[in-house]
C-alpha cells in the first residue's frame, strides 16, 4: 500500500469516526447539545436532522463504491462545517468554531487523497 492510500485511510477514518460520533451526540440531543443549539439560536430538532445526516455521510465515506454519494457527502460536510464555524463567529465566539475548521482540514485531506476507485 502506498503512502497516498495510507494517508487517505487515516484522514478518512479519523474524519468519518469523528463526524459519526458527533452525529450520534446530535441525535441523542443531550443537555450539552441542547445548550449549544440554544446558544447558537437553533431549534433543538435541528440537531437531530444534522446528526442523522452526519451519521449517514460518515457511512457513505467508508462504504465501498458509491462514488457519487461520496461526492455529496463531502459537499454536505463542507457546508455543515463551514456553517458551524460561521455560526460560532456570528455569536462572537470564532475560537469555539475552530474544531470545525480542523475537521474541515481532515475532510479536505480525505477528498484530495482519495483513490481513483472512489472518484466520480
Amino acid at each position: 500500500m502506498d503512502k497516498k492510500r495510507v494517508g487517505y485511510w487515516i484522514a478518512t477514518g479519523l474524519f468519518a469516526f469523528a463526524l459519526g460520533m458527533i452525529g450520534v451526540m446530535d441525535v441523542s440531543r443531550g443537555p450539552d447539545i441542547a445548550a449549544a443549539m440554544e446558544h447558537l439560536g437553533y431549534p433543538l430538532y435541528f440537531a437531530a436532522i444534522l446528526g442523522t445526516w452526519k451519521i449517514l455521510g460518515a457511512i457513505a465515506l467508508v462504504a465501498p463504491g458509491l462514488p457519487r454519494l461520496k461526492e455529496w457527502a463531502y459537499a454536505g460536510f463542507c457546508f455543515n462545517l463551514t456553517g458551524a464555524f460561521l455560526s460560532h463567529a456570528a455569536v462572537g465566539e470564532p475560537g469555539a468554531g475552530a474544531p470545525a475548521l480542523v475537521l474541515l482540514a481532515f475532510a479536505a485531506a480525505s477528498y484530495l487523497l482519495r483513490p481513483e476507485s472512489r472518484r466520480v
